[in-house]
């Protein structure tokens, strides 16, 4: 019997009465619900536009502009934050998570005491500097949490998670805007967020090994993916059935080394070309979160209820990608993240051709958008999953704080651009737009490889102790 069976049989000799707990998924659950409400919070605003653009008489620009430094001010914190979460303890960094969601709701409900741009400006600033951690603690609990054949999976019900905010929020704003007013809009999302961080702090802990809800069989199966062989192996003999050496050719799936130091991380173009790719599809999501509700009713003129289906049509289809890519990536593509990516770029690409002159049709716009999101959010996952494939779960925090920094501060900047070209031209030179960045990213992921980690000496990862 050699060592991999032995482990094999000594897992499968587990005590009976030592139950192997399922508490990563109620952490998963948590994980679910405050990213969704976190991804609300900066969504409500683009609702808002019409009313704030109309009572405080600001331009395109100036609404793209204010829509921007969420994100720029999101994107800032990443990499001081990655960094942070290395340094500190585990409990402590629970803690921190916490805080900052409260922040977060504190934010948001200020926006709805604004009474002038610059107020505006500041809240917006204060709502992407809270918010700005919560993303890096999400996939940073998933990676600690995850055995490596779950993480693909878990990372696409965090994205699905936050175009879930998004999707509810037309259907709330609308009811809330027709019972109070806008402002009541940003009180009403601030109240989950504050219950949900009291909660996290009770149930969840940085690491399985800190939480007195997880029994040590789940923390062995967490930590070991050895009982796994067999059955990738046998996945793996029917991807390669599938052509999956082909896939592998155009994907350029290549050995690495483990980003072991952040000097390391830092000097990885891997990491920096999925930056950049991620930034252009961010850009894409916000333009939906933020100027989608003002095209629908300024250049379509759908009334309220028509406005709040069509608004939440990208992100019912983003939900059920961001899904299903993790799956795919998981459990038909053996772990590889770049096809889905790809999938997604391409697709988006042209979803967003045929979103141009697109006629005053409720059922074309509904599926063309549905489709549009479905194709945005089928790679989302990746881009977070991607760095797990590179860092060890020490510099994981640092290698995504750069992803998501330079992602978001790409993202910045799409709103702010569309503000400046609707003063300028018109809804199709947006559109035409998103189909550059689409394209960008799809070249960027062209250039990274797919990777296979190995440890400093060559050991790969699966069968290092």
């Amino acid at each position: 019997m050699n060592n991999a069976e032995g482990v094999v049989a000594a897992a499968k000799a587990e005590p009976i009465a030592e139950k192997r707990t399922g508490h990563r998924w109620i952490v998963m659950g948590l994980i679910f619900c405050v990213w969704a409400i976190a991804c609300a919070d900066r969504a409500n605003f683009g609702i808002a536009l019409p009313y704030l653009k109309k009572e405080y008489g600001i331009t395109n620009t100036q609404a793209g502009l204010i829509v921007s430094l969420f994100s720029f001010a999101y994107g800032f914190v990443q990499i001081p934050v990655g960094l942070l979460y290395k340094r500190l303890s585990e409990k402590t960094t629970g803690f921190l998570f916490s805080i900052f969601m409260i922040l977060t709701s504190i934010f948001t409900g200020l926006m709805g005491t604004t009474s002038s741009v610059f107020l505006l400006q500041a809240y917006r600033v204060g709502l992407g500097l809270s918010e700005g951690p919560l993303g890096i603690g999400c996939t940073n609990v998933i990676n600690r949490w995850f055995p490596a054949k779950e993480k693909g999976t878990a990372t696409g019900l965090w994205i699905a998670a936050s175009k879930l905010g998004p999707l509810i929020v037309p259907s709330v704003c609308i009811v809330v805007i027709q019972l109070w007013g806008w402002r009541e809009i940003f009180y009403v999302f601030a109240v989950p967020g504050i219950l949900f961080a009291i909660v996290w702090m009770f149930l969840v802990t940085n690491s399985p090994g800190e939480n007195r809800f997880c029994s040590a069989a789940e923390q062995r199966y967490i930590a070991d993916d050895t009982p796994e062989q067999g059955h990738r192996a046998q996945t793996s003999r029917r991807n390669e059935v599938a052509h999956i050496p082909y896939l592998d050719a155009i994907n350029r799936t290549r050995r690495v080394p483990q980003l072991e130091t952040i000097r390391q991380v830092f000097g990885s173009w891997n990491i920096l070309g999925i930056a950049i790719g991620y930034g252009c599809m961010i850009g894409i999501s916000n333009i939906f979160m933020s100027w989608m509700p003002t095209y629908l009713v300024t250049v379509k003129g759908f009334a309220s209820v028509k406005m709040g289906f069509l608004a939440s049509a990208p992100f019912i289809g983003a939900v059920a990608g961001n899904m299903l890519g993790g799956v795919i990536s998981d459990r038909l593509l053996g772990g590889r993240r770049k096809p889905m990516m790809m999938l997604g770029a391409l697709g988006t690409m042209l979803m967003m051709l045929l979103l141009v002159d697109a006629p005053d049709s409720v059922a074309y716009l509904g599926v063309a958008l549905m489709l549009a999101g479905l194709m945005l959010g089928i790679g989302f996952a990746g881009y977070s999953a991607y760095p797990m494939g590179l860092a060890t779960k020490s510099t994981y925090p640092t290698a995504f704080g750069i992803v998501n920094c330079v992602g978001q501060i790409g993202g910045a900047c799409a709103p702010l651009v569309v503000g400046i070209l609707l003063d300028k031209y018109s809804w199709t030179s947006v559109f035409l737009y998103m189909v550059g960045t689409a394209l960008l990213c799809l070249l960027l992921l062209f250039s990274v490889v797919e990777p296979i980690a190995v440890r400093q000496g060559g050991e790969p990862e699966a069968k290092a102790k």
